[in-house]
């Protein structure tokens, strides 16, 4: 299909954030949007509100008539949508042009240079920190998030002058060897989707692929110490990334963490940037901004520019989102949902908050992932003081007979520790008393932080 005769695109799967950014970049370009999603959220609300023409209900008679031309029309879906979905049957045996979200996303940036962040853990942050250092700067770019930018209050940023393409790059489904970045950063390689992968080593294997794409004559930025051999083609430059490493090419020195506040000191090859401030001061940041700054300054940012725009950076919706500070009462929620990213986040609010009660709200996501790691779950969630543990958020899977959040519950140490449902969930909260609630969770959780802080406002 010839992208300049497009004239409508419909999606399958709207509501997803990273489809949601598609459905705005293809709106903005003065092409009509429509789709399908399984439920309404405040996301698709507000895409409904922008102009898409969106509806909840499987079904081939609701999709708009100026969407029925093959020749005029290109389909769009996430990998998460079932094989069965009668809509997207429809189109693939009609002669549309049907392409998955990362094979939409490889068109549109191949022609442009992107800078492909990718990784199990901190690729939404650290891609949003890169973003926002180039959109603030002469340099500018566009980006494609995995969240919800809150100084732009976006996932998607455009630019009318610069060719560089933020990417945050998803390794599910292997969508991210649809991409040929210039630039790329890898921050973690610990196992996930075992359900696609089956083995740590397929895994592992599957981002040493992503780093051949490379373009030649560009750049890998990798998380220092990182099990994993890179492929790169002729001409690439590796480049290694810490928070405190000093062996590291990019690294963090003369850290100060107060009241609040932190700061440290940027080390490059070639360059330091002194005293740079952290808009969002969460411990695991200072990593996530020292790989963005190393892209930020590989394509021309200066340092006064990265200065001011870390210290202003917002931070992303759901990750380490502060929601709530009162002097004795704290809601914080954040997207972790893998051990790994559970142990950081815990441990980054008993440091914040020192001395205080952290009582954690976790919704397991996917069956296979809490069968897979309920051990490691379990780990992580003892360093919490108090546990409240929901039900498992299926998302695309069928249940598998034993796993429920009790595989995990029973493997957790601490004594102070509840299962319980969503729906019983407002009554425990307003039962108990609280200093610190972390809500954690990829599932539907986030649904209920504004009920869940409407409650402890009254406390």
């Amino acid at each position: 299909m010839d992208f300049q005769k497009i004239q409508s695109v419909y999606f399958i799967g709207a509501g997803g954030i990273g489809m949601s950014a598609l459905i705005r970049y293809f709106h903005s370009r003065g092409i009509a949007v429509a789709g399908y999603d399984r439920t309404p959220s405040a996301l698709t609300e507000q895409l409904i509100r922008e102009g898409a023409g969106l509806h909840f209900t499987d079904d081939v008679r609701l999709i708009p008539s100026g969407f029925m031309s093959p020749e005029k029309t290109l389909v769009i879906y996430t990998p998460a949508v079932p094989e069965s979905h009668a809509e997207l049957t429809y189109f693939r045996t009609r002669g549309y042009e049907v392409l998955k979200r990362s094979q939409a996303l490889g068109l549109i940036t191949r022609s442009e240079r992107g800078l492909c962040i990718a990784g199990t853990h901190g690729k939404t942050t650290a891609s949003s920190m890169t973003a926002w250092l180039l959109h603030s700067s002469p340099v500018g770019c566009n980006a494609f998030l995995g969240g919800i930018l809150k100084n732009t209050d976006s996932n998607l940023i455009l630019s009318e002058y610069s060719d560089l393409t933020v990417i945050e790059a998803d390794e599910y489904d292997r969508s991210f060897h649809q991409l040929s970045p210039y630039m790329a950063v890898i921050t973690y390689v610990d196992p996930d989707h075992l359900d696609i992968y089956d083995t740590a080593a397929a895994y592992r294997q599957s981002f040493e692929q992503f780093t051949s794409l490379i373009q030649p004559g560009g750049v890998l930025v990798m998380k220092y110490g990182l099990h994993m051999t890179p492929r790169l083609r002729s001409g690439v430059k590796l480049f290694t990334y810490s928070a405190t490493n000093g062996k590291a090419d990019f690294h963090a020195k003369n850290i100060r963490i107060g009241n609040g506040e932190i700061f440290f000191d940027w080390v490059g090859p070639y360059a330091q940037i002194a005293n740079v401030q952290l808009g969002v001061p969460v411990k695991i940041n200072i990593e996530n901004a020292i790989a963005a700054i190393a892209l930020a300054w590989l394509n021309g940012v200066s340092a006064d520019e990265i200065r001011a725009a870390m210290k202003s950076f917002a931070g992303v919706a759901r990750r380490f989102d502060i929601c709530l500070k009162k002097e004795n009462l704290v809601l914080i929620d954040d997207y972790a949902h893998h051990p790994e990213e559970l142990k950081n986040s815990i441990l980054s609010v008993k440091e914040l908050y020192a001395g205080r009660k952290v009582t954690g709200i976790f919704q397991p996501h996917l069956y296979t992932r809490t069968r897979d790691f309920a051990e490691g779950f379990a780990e992580s969630l003892s360093l919490l003081d108090e546990l409240i543990l929901l039900d498992i958020y299926p998302a695309r899977e069928e249940p598998i007979p034993g796993v429920t959040s009790r595989l995990v519950f029973e493997r957790v140490t601490i004594a102070d520790k509840t299962l319980c449902s969503k729906a019983q969930l407002p009554e425990r909260i307003a039962a108990g008393t609280y200093e610190v609630v972390l809500m954690l969770g990829a599932g539907d959780i986030d649904r209920l932080v504004e009920p869940i802080k409407k409650i402890l406002e009254k406390k």
